[in-house]
């Protein structure tokens, strides 16, 4: 029997708020263990939470970016179960009213070559709710300990409905949230902080049938490689056990990545397990449209839209927009930069091309340029009009990286400029390598086209590669 795989994500983001969901302690990372605490997070008697608007306003954003209806009355209910990392012995979260439900996620499926682009599709959304983190424990050869700086941080649950149905796919949708809330400033989903958070739900069914199977979670995954490897573990679990007549049952398992497999860890829960009631501390929350109008106005371009506009409105190639889109900061900065000097594709190819070249060798990231829009068009300018060779400007887009000075700056220090080399005049080396060629010289004159290739790599070797070979090739055959 011929199954196919359906896959559901529960994908826990932190949101970028300065104090936890339900207190004054502050958000962090790196501190000391429990040194971001107070009477609320650590659940001590008396101690009672009292709502982080921009919590509300975060979800409410991530809601709205992913198109998702904003409910107008919202509460907050008790989970309750106990386990070491949850001080309170219960987690306030939203199970009957949750502050976003419906709306989708745009992913882009892998090309059929790389720098191809490939298929575009919708994956629904179940909800996305408001919940606070819980701590963190580390586990030893005979201790174990508990870290709750991370509890009560403020988590966005995205929740999908059971529209995934590979390993690939959901790393395309993994991509795409983090890709989005980065961009609209809701998150840093910086997974190797546990920012961001999945679990997953696999089941499998024959093919070409609408039922759903019996699915099992996956936890412990904290990398979309590692989300990407479980599924496609599990799914050839499933498979095995349904084909040599076993039974799945409904279970939590925990994947271990450096053995490439899971393990169980217990009879999946149902809602009823958890004994969700109405959180009797924090009162219903009504939220105005004037404020759902105002954020929803405040709202960045979505990367995908951004890609489809560049592509169009500045005639750009997937493979340029793929690399500037996915980065806010990298799109803003081109697109100044283009306002100053209208060479796009120029301006674009040097960023992809060199200037995320030198980020790279920094250990930077993409929002840490160095250098301003202004100084990258300039050197575009200077190409445009003939003053540097395209080599010359990205030996100076280096050198401008790495020193701080302005253009100009650097092309005097340098002695780069006019002709494009740095040292002397143009002719006077096509002179010098016509002197030293006089075979190439009277081959070319004598008829022989391809001989003017031997005095033109004479010119660019006396320029250090600096000189404009076009400019090279006119000169020559001027002197010629």
């Amino acid at each position: 029997m011929d199954y196919e795989a359906v896959v559901g994500l529960e994908v826990h983001v932190q949101l970028k708020t300065r104090s936890k969901a339900f207190s004054r302690s502050r958000c962090s990372y790196g501190e000391e263990p429990n040194g971001a605490t107070d009477p609320v997070v650590l659940g001590l008697p008396g101690a009672l939470p009292v709502l982080n608007g921009e919590a509300v306003r975060q979800t409410i954003r991530a809601g709205l970016l992913f198109h998702c209806r904003i409910a107008r009355t919202t509460s907050w209910d008790r989970k309750n179960y106990f386990y070491p990392d949850s001080p309170k012995n219960y987690q306030i979260t939203q199970q009957a009213r949750p502050l976003c439900t419906g709306g989708a996620v745009e992913i882009e499926l892998p090309g059929p070559a790389r720098n191809v682009q490939g298929e575009h599709r919708q994956i629904r959304l179940n909800r996305i709710h408001l919940e606070e983190d819980v701590g963190k424990l580390t586990h030893g050869d005979e201790h174990s300990f508990v870290d709750f700086n991370r509890a009560g941080t403020p988590l966005a649950e995205i929740v999908t409905e059971p529209d995934l149905r590979s390993a690939a796919e959901a790393a395309a949708f993994l991509s795409s949230v983090r890709m989005h809330l980065s961009a609209a400033g809701i998150s840093s989903c910086d997974m190797e902080k546990g920012q961001m958070r999945c679990d997953v739900n696999v089941s499998i069914r024959s093919r070409g049938t609408d039922g759903l199977g019996t699915r099992v979670e996956m936890k412990n995954l904290n990398s979309i490689s590692a989300v990407r490897n479980a599924i496609d573990r599990e799914i050839l679990r499933q498979e095995q056990i349904l084909r040599t007549g076993g039974e799945i049952f409904q279970e939590t398992r925990r994947w271990d990545a450096a053995r490439n497999c899971s393990d169980g860890m217990r009879r999946k829960e149902a809602a009823r397990d958890y004994c969700y009631f109405p959180e009797p501390d924090l009162l219903p929350l009504h939220l105005a449209e004037e404020l759902i109008r105002k954020l929803e106005e405040e709202l960045p371009e979505r990367p995908f839209d951004r890609q489809r506009r560049l592509q169009e409105q500045y005639q750009l190639p997937y493979t340029l927009t793929s690399v500037l889109c996915p980065s806010r900061p990298l799109a803003d900065f081109f697109e100044a930069a283009v306002q100053i000097h209208g060479n796009a594709r120029a301006i674009a190819n040097l960023i992809a091309n060199d200037l995320l070249r030198e980020v790279g060798a920094s250990g930077l990231h993409g929002e840490d340029l160095r250098l301003s829009p202004g100084d990258l068009a300039e050197l575009v300018a200077a190409v445009d009009r003939g003053e540097l060779a395209k080599q010359a400007a990205q030996d100076l887009l280096s050198a401008i990286y790495h020193s701080g000075e302005r253009p100009r700056e650097a092309m005097q220090r340098l002695g780069i400029g006019g002709n494009g080399t740095g040292h002397g005049d143009l002719e006077a080396l096509c002179r010098e390598a016509m002197g030293e060629n006089a075979r190439a010289v009277a081959e070319f004159r004598g008829g022989k086209e391809a001989a003017i290739n031997a005095l033109k790599g004479a010119v660019m070797k006396k320029s250090s590669g600096r000189a404009d070979p076009v400019r090279v090739d006119a000169l020559l055959r001027s002197l010629l």
